[in-house]
C-alpha cells in the first residue's frame, strides 16, 4: 500500500480456545497476556516503551482457533515491532511471580464479563450450541481452570501448540515483501517447524442455556447450526445475515425496533468457523417485552425462507462489497483478511473473486439458505427475567419443517 505512511505486522498462530482440553481451558488467553510480561531481552516496561517510543501500537487477542499478535507502526518501524513480537513468542520469561499477578488480571477480565450480560451470554450460546468439546468452551476459561493453571502448563502449550507450520506471518502497508521474508528468516528462524495440537471436529448440537437473573433488560440469543468458512453457501449465508439483521434497514431493526419500539439493540451475525458456523440473533429488551421479540424474531426467520426478494438482494450486495472495499483502506484489516485467508484456503482471495461471490448471489439461493437452517435443531440462550419465557420444547417446534418449504 505505496499510498500509506504506515504498516501493520504481526504473527497469527493457529491455535486458540478450540485446541484445550477442558483441564487447561483458558490456557491459549492466559498465555497470550503472559508474553507481554518479559523476555530475556526486554521486560515488561521495555516492551511497552519501545514500541511507544516510535508511537506504535501493540496488542493482542485470543480467539477459538487463532491467536495474534500485531502492531502498527511507521513504515521504517517495522523490523522494531517484528523483533519485539518474535522475542516476546520465542523467549518469555513466563515467570512464577508474574503469572501470579497476570492470573489476577484474568479472573477480573473474566468477573467483569460475567457482569456484562449483552457479553456473557455470547458464552451461553456457544457452550448450548457446542456443549462439551472445545468448540464450545469460553476463550477465557472458567475462575476454576484459569486459577490453577501453573507456568510449566504454559510453556508446555506454548511448545506443544506454537509452530511454523500453523503460524502467518502478515504485513500490510509501506513494506516490501522481499523485505518482509528476510525479516521473517532472521527473527523467526527459531520458531519450530511443526506441531501436535490438533482440534476435534466440530459437533454441533444445538439446545438451550436459560439463567434468571435480576436484571434491567432480557437478553435474548436464538441461533441454529450454519456454515463454515469453506463452504460454498458461506456467502450466500453472510448476506443472508445482512439482510436479517446488519443495518437500520435490515428487517429485523424495521419490524422490531422502528415498527413495534421494543428494542434499543437487536442484530443478527454468521460466526463462522473453518468447517463449522453459528448464525444468531441478538436482541436486548425489557422483561414485558421479551416474549414479544422472541415471537417476532422467530416469525422474521420464518418469512426469510418464503419472501425475500431481488430488491433486497441487490441492497444487501452493495453494503457487503461497500463493506468489503473500505475496509482494504486500513492497513490492519488488510492483514486480519491476510492472514484469516491463508490459514483457512492456503491462499489470499483476491477481491474479485470475493465481489464474484456476491454477484452470483439470488434471492432463491437465499431463501434456500434460510430454509435449510431453520429446519435444524436451533439453539436459545436467555439471561435476566426470562423465567417466564416459553419453554424450549415449544420454541424449536417453531422449526424443523421449513426446509421444505422453500422454492
Amino acid at each position: 500500500m505505496a499510498e500509506v505512511e504506515t504498516c501493520s505486522v504481526g504473527l497469527w498462530v493457529g491455535v486458540g480456545a478450540r485446541h484445550e482440553s477442558a483441564k487447561i481451558n483458558g490456557v491459549a488467553h492466559l498465555l497470550e497476556h503472559m508474553v507481554f510480561k518479559g523476555t530475556g531481552r526486554r521486560s515488561a516496561r521495555a516492551i511497552a516503551e519501545e514500541i511507544e517510543a516510535v508511537g506504535g501500537h501493540l496488542n493482542a487477542y485470543t480467539g477459538r482457533e487463532t491467536t495474534a499478535f500485531y502492531a502498527k507502526v511507521l513504515a521504517d518501524d517495522a523490523p522494531l515491532a517484528l523483533d519485539i513480537v518474535a522475542d516476546m513468542l520465542l523467549h518469555p520469561r513466563l515467570d512464577a511471580g508474574e503469572l501470579e499477578r497476570e492470573r489476577q488480571v484474568v479472573l477480573q477480565e473474566i468477573g467483569q464479563a460475567v457482569d456484562t450480560p449483552d457479553d456473557i451470554i455470547f458464552d451461553d450460546f456457544q457452550s448450548a450450541a457446542y456443549p462439551n468439546q472445545g468448540l464450545g468452551r469460553p476463550v477465557l476459561g472458567t475462575p476454576e481452570t484459569v486459577s490453577s493453571l501453573s507456568a510449566d502448563d504454559l510453556r508446555g502449550y506454548l511448545t506443544g501448540s506454537y509452530a511454523a507450520d500453523s503460524s502467518v506471518l502478515v504485513a500490510s502497508g509501506r513494506i516490501e515483501h522481499d523485505r518482509l521474508h528476510r525479516l521473517a528468516e532472521e527473527l523467526f528462524g527459531d520458531l519450530p517447524a511443526c506441531t501436535a495440537a490438533r482440534a476435534e471436529p466440530a459437533r454441533y448440537l444445538g439446545g438451550e442455556h436459560r439463567q434468571v437473573r435480576d436484571l434491567e433488560q432480557a437478553h435474548l440469543l436464538i441461533g441454529f447450526d450454519s456454515v463454515g468458512m469453506q463452504d460454498p453457501d458461506y456467502y450466500a449465508v453472510s448476506a443472508l445475515s445482512t439482510l436479517l439483521g446488519g443495518g437500520m434497514s435490515s428487517r429485523l431493526f424495521q419490524e422490531v425496533r422502528e415498527e413495534r419500539g421494543l428494542v434499543y439493540s437487536i442484530y443478527s451475525f454468521l460466526s463462522a468457523a473453518s468447517d463449522s458456523g453459528l448464525f444468531g440473533v441478538y436482541a436486548g429488551t425489557g422483561a414485558g417485552e421479551a416474549q414479544e421479540v422472541l415471537d417476532t424474531v422467530c416469525q422474521e426467520l420464518e418469512r426469510a425462507a418464503q419472501d425475500i426478494t431481488p430488491e433486497e438482494v441487490e441492497r444487501t450486495r452493495a453494503q457487503l462489497k461497500a463493506a468489503i472495499l473500505m475496509s482494504r483502506e486500513r492497513t490492519g484489516a488488510r492483514a486480519e483478511q491476510l492472514a484469516g485467508h491463508l490459514q483457512i484456503f492456503g491462499r489470499s482471495i483476491p477481491v474479485s473473486e470475493i465481489v464474484a461471490e456476491l454477484d452470483a448471489l439470488d434471492a432463491a439461493r437465499l431463501r434456500r439458505c434460510a430454509a435449510t437452517m431453520l429446519g435444524g435443531k436451533p439453539t436459545l440462550a436467555l439471561l435476566g427475567p426470562v423465567d417466564g419465557l416459553t419453554s424450549y420444547d415449544s420454541f424449536a417446534a417453531r422449526f424443523g419443517g421449513a426446509a421444505t418449504a422453500a422454492q
